[in-house]
Order: C-alpha cells, then structure tokens, then sequence
C-alpha cells in the first residue's frame, strides 16, 4: 500500500493518506481524485511536477546537485553511443504514462531510452526500452518497491536501471532475467545494455560526482 504525501492540485493542506489505516470514525476527508488529463492540465501550469497515482497526484521532491551529475552523465553518454540507431534517451522531465488494468501511474524518470518512434505523444510515452533511477534518500523505496512492479507492466521495457547516489553501484533489473536483480559495482564496472547495444562504465557515470557532498544511504 502507497503512503506519501498527497499534494492536491486545488490549493487545499497536504495530508498524509493511507487508504488502510482511513476509517469512517476519523473522519478525514478523502483526498481529490482527479482524472488523467485533468493531471497532464494542472502540471502545464505547475511550478512543481508531480506523479499521478490512480487519480492522486503526489509532488516530486527536489533533487541534489550529484543526482542531476549522474542523471546528466548517463544522458549525455547515451546520446552520444546512441547517434545514428533508431533509440533516443530523454532526460526526466518526459512523462511516462503506465496502464495496468484499473491502475494508472505518471512517472517522470530521471532518463529513458524510447525507440519506437510512433510513441511520441504530446504528454507522454507509453513504452520506453529502458529507464533509469537515480536514488536518493527520499525516494529510493519508491523506486526500489512500487516503481519496480509498475515498470515491469510496460510492455516494450527491458530493462529498469537503478543507480546509487552515495556511491558506485548500478542495479539491473532485465525482462529477459525474469526482472531479477544485477548488481554491478566500483568505478572499474560496467554497464552492459545488449537491449540497446550500448555499454557504459560506471566510471563515466559517476564522472562528476562531488563525493565529498554525498548524503549516507539510508537504513
């Protein structure tokens, strides 16, 4: 079950919301529920993006100066290795819509890489080949836990990269592997992308990191 911080778009408090633990003896009101295009409406205007979560929007914390270098690192490399193939990588502030049954999810991963060229839609893609996470502190459950199980649900992903932000490890999760867990660590290690046909060290993504600014994993 989701417990963040809801951050309704109508200018009412924030309230934390846990469906289970909701009651009609405590008689709190339930949050907005809002549709998808009423979501994609209100972030056009927003100075804070915000996930969407089954008609609850949830607004993304800002990052650190590290999380953007390692973002920006993988980024730029995959451009580069990825000049002249049919795939393109976009930088976080691409929206991903994600369809499972009655469950709907908008995400803004830190980078993907698209390479079917029909999905381009105005506010969104659907089916992204590979995703990137950069973790940090605040979100790093979330991408561990509920993002690892709405990834899997889109029907052209691959393969979901999570990358550690206080130091040098990349985890892989692989559609072919049956989304099992890889672990590649030290600045010596390498990323090995076939699904792309593109490698990248571990070197270059954390290239620019300041690690004297890096904050300890949480427990």
């Amino acid at each position: 079950m989701i417990l963040r911080q809801l951050a309704p778009i109508d200018g009412s408090v924030a309230i934390h919301y846990n469906p289970v633990a909701m009651t009609a003896a405590l008689k709190i009101p339930q949050p907005k529920v809002i549709s998808w295009d009423d979501y994609v409406r209100s972030e056009q205007t927003s100075d804070v993006r915000h996930e969407f979560i089954n008609g609850q929007v949830f607004a993304m914390s800002g990052s650190s100066w590290n999380h953007n270098r390692i973002a920006g690192d993988i980024f730029s490399d995959l451009c580069i290795k990825l000049r002249g193939k049919p795939c393109e990588a976009f930088v976080n502030d691409l929206r991903l819509r994600i369809d499972l049954g009655d469950e709907q999810f908008g995400y803004y991963p830190d980078v993907m890489v698209v390479c079917d060229k029909k999905d381009q839609r105005k506010s969104h893609v659907t089916n992204p080949t590979v995703v990137f996470e950069v973790l940090s502190k605040s979100t790093a459950r979330i991408d561990r836990r509920e993002k690892l199980l709405a990834y899997q649900g889109v029907a052209e992903l691959q393969a979901y990269v999570m990358v550690e932000q206080s130091h040098p490890q990349v985890i892989v999760h692989r559609r072919s592997n049956h989304w099992r867990a890889e672990t590649i660590n030290g600045l010596e290690g390498i990323l090995s992308l076939p699904e792309i046909g593109v490698e990248i060290p571990l070197a270059t993504i954390y290239e620019r990191v300041a690690w004297d600014e890096v904050e300890p994993d949480e427990l």
